[in-house]
């Protein structure tokens, strides 16, 4: 379903201010036997074709042994769910996925012991779904979208020692999926000291995919709760086919949206996620919609630079091209902060391999 607009932005984002994420996170994530930080790779290309100073790829094609952030979320979770349990004491793990959430989470329980139960919607590679398969997990397809399958997980879940591990929220089911979004801010962390050893300070633009939006309040969570320094723009990047939070920044407040096909399947999402929704409301600068066509240039760009990156993770750059070239690209920039020499960083967030574009037939 397309979109009523496709861009959406409120400069006055900037100055909003929020609480910090808890500390213990980075400590965690250090800890584990995979972890290391992902590449900042910088495309001076791609600064010269937007005509700003500097910009940096967030590289997540290999994260903790998966081909996506999303092992950053689950492991956190899957963490802090063990951890109120006793030792012996049967857990069940029960989530819905596009593909990258769910195969995080059929890994953790599979590196803690514990079985897993994906419930995966129409329209996700067979080859995602092999992935989750291989883990271990027991995997049931439904026939619908996104929303459906998370519907079907939260039934299956209903009883212990089942525990939904959900990356969405909505009232009454909070907890978990904040602590997923707790996971994510590793990421940024990363980001921060990696600038720093590029002479940086902090990004003037960040752009992050957006599904239900659980990464975005990460972003904004942790760009906003810093008491001094300057304060990036944060762009939203969304399909037109599952446009769900800019649709909801442009009406105010929360909507469902009914989904189409898209190859972007990790952000095939109709419904901004309860938790998030707060901050994105008040925390994100703009929001933008991009095609298919506009996505898969955009890896296929990256490809030639070196950078590995799928569908969603590509939708990163494809947002900000389309919203610093083209007409009305002027006034975009403005609105948006960026002058000549302005540093912009693109998540992204999953490497080719991680959610292969969906199958023919499908529609997602």
């Amino acid at each position: 379903m397309m979109p009523s607009a496709t861009w959406f932005v409120r400069p006055t984002a900037r100055a909003w201010r929020c609480a910090p994420a808890p500390d213990g996170v980075r400590r965690f994530h250090a800890e584990l036997p995979d972890y290391a930080s992902t590449p900042l790779t910088e495309l001076p290309s791609l600064a010269a074709e937007w005509g700003v100073g500097r910009v940096f790829v967030k590289d997540e094609s290999a994260r903790l042994g998966l081909s996506a952030f999303k092992a950053l979320g689950a492991s956190w979770a899957v963490h802090r769910i063990l951890a109120e349990r006793a030792s012996e004491a049967p857990v069940r793990l029960v989530t819905a996925t596009d593909g990258n959430h769910g195969r995080a989470v059929a890994r953790m329980a599979r590196l803690n012991g514990r079985p897993a139960h994906v419930f995966v919607p129409r329209g996700v590679h067979p080859d995602a779904v092999a992935a989750i398969e291989a883990e271990g997990a027991r995997v049931t397809r439904v026939d619908g979208p996104y929303d459906a399958a998370v519907r079907c997980a939260a039934e299956a879940a209903d009883k212990p020692p089942a525990v939904l591990v959900q990356d969405t929220a909505w009232p009454g089911y909070e907890e978990i999926p904040g602590w997923i979004v707790e996971g994510y801010t590793t990421l940024f962390h990363e980001v921060d000291g990696q600038l720093r050893a590029a002479g940086l300070e902090s990004p003037d633009l960040l752009a992050v995919p957006v599904g239900v939006g659980s990464l975005a309040q990460a972003a904004v969570t942790h760009y906003r709760s810093r008491p001094t320094g300057p304060a990036p723009a944060l762009l939203a990047v969304e399909p037109v086919a599952a446009a769900c939070v800019l649709t909801s920044l442009v009406r105010g407040g929360p909507v469902a949206v009914e989904t189409g096909r898209t190859t972007m399947a990790g952000l095939n999402c109709g419904t901004p996620s309860s938790l998030a929704w707060p901050s994105l409301r008040d925390g994100l600068d703009a929001a933008v919609a991009v095609t298919d066509a506009d996505s898969a240039r955009a890896s296929r760009d990256l490809g030639a630079l070196g950078v590995s990156s799928g569908p969603c993770g590509a939708a990163s750059l494809a947002g900000v091209r389309a919203a610093l070239t083209g007409q009305g690209a002027g006034g975009r920039r403005t609105a948006l902060g960026l002058g000549p020499a302005a540093t912009l960083v693109l998540l992204s967030t999953e490497g080719t391999a991680a959610n292969p574009a969906a199958a023919p037939g499908t529609s997602p």
